[in-house]
C-alpha cells in the first residue's frame, strides 16, 4: 500500500505516513465496522468511531447531580464516624452558646485542625468513586449509568484508573475557570468534551 499523497510505502497497519504525514483512510483495514482515522489527528493517528454519539452538556449535568447525590450521602456516612472519633462532640460542646462570646483562638484552631482532614477525606471518597467506577465495566459513575452514558479514551477504548484518576483531578481546572465555562465546553466542543475531557484525552458517550 502506498500514501496517496507522495507514494511512499506504508505498513500495513500504519495510520499515517511516515514520510509527509498524511493520515491514511483505510475502512477495511482498519478491523472494525465504522471507524475511520480522525481528520484532527497528526502523528500517531487517532481513529475513532464516525457512528459515535456524544453526550451533550445537559445529560451530563443531570448525571452529574445524581452523583451529587450519591456522593452526598456517601461523604456523610464517612465523615459522621471520624468527625466525632476526632473528638468533634466535645469540640460542640465548647462553642459559644447566645450570649456568651464568640470563638477562642483554641476553639477556632481546634476546628480547623478537624475541617481539613475532613475536606481530605471527603476529597478521597469523590476520587475513588469517579476513577474506580469510570475505569471498570460499566465505564461509567451510577449516575452516568442510569442514564447510559459511559467514558472512553479518544480510540473508544476503556481507561485505565490512571487515566481516570487524571481526569477527576483535571476537573478542579475546569473548575477554575469563570462562569463554569471548563464544564459548559461539554455544550459546543465538536465531541462535546469538557476542558478536563481535552486534558485527559476522553470521552463521554451514549450507549
Amino acid at each position: 500500500m502506498f500514501c496517496s499523497k507522495c507514494g511512499a510505502a506504508l505498513a500495513t497497519d500504519s495510520g499515517f505516513c511516515q514520510n509527509c504525514g498524511t493520515a491514511v483512510s483505510r475502512p477495511a483495514a482498519a478491523g472494525a465496522p465504522g471507524m475511520a482515522v480522525s481528520p484532527h489527528a497528526g502523528v500517531g493517528a487517532i481513529a475513532y468511531a464516525t457512528n459515535a454519539r456524544y453526550a451533550g452538556f445537559w445529560l451530563r449535568f443531570l448525571a452529574y447531580l445524581i452523583d451529587g447525590l450519591i456522593l452526598g450521602a456517601a461523604v456523610m456516612a464517612v465523615c459522621i464516624p471520624f468527625f466525632f472519633l476526632m473528638g468533634g462532640e466535645s469540640l460542640l460542646e465548647s462553642l459559644p452558646r447566645y450570649g456568651r462570646e464568640g470563638f477562642e483562638p483554641s476553639q477556632l484552631t481546634g476546628f480547623l485542625a478537624m475541617l481539613f482532614p475532613l475536606i481530605g477525606l471527603s476529597l478521597i471518597v469523590k476520587w475513588l468513586y469517579f476513577a474506580y467506577l469510570e475505569s471498570g465495566e460499566k465505564q461509567a459513575t451510577w449516575g452516568k449509568q442510569i442514564l447510559g452514558l459511559y467514558v472512553t479514551d479518544l480510540s473508544g477504548n476503556p481507561i485505565s484508573f490512571g487515566k481516570a484518576s487524571g481526569r477527576f483531578f483535571a476537573k478542579i481546572i475546569s473548575g477554575l475557570i469563570p462562569f463554569a465555562i471548563g464544564y459548559i465546553m461539554a455544550g459546543f466542543t465538536e465531541r462535546r468534551q469538557a476542558l478536563h475531557d481535552m486534558i485527559a484525552s476522553c470521552l463521554v458517550l451514549r450507549r
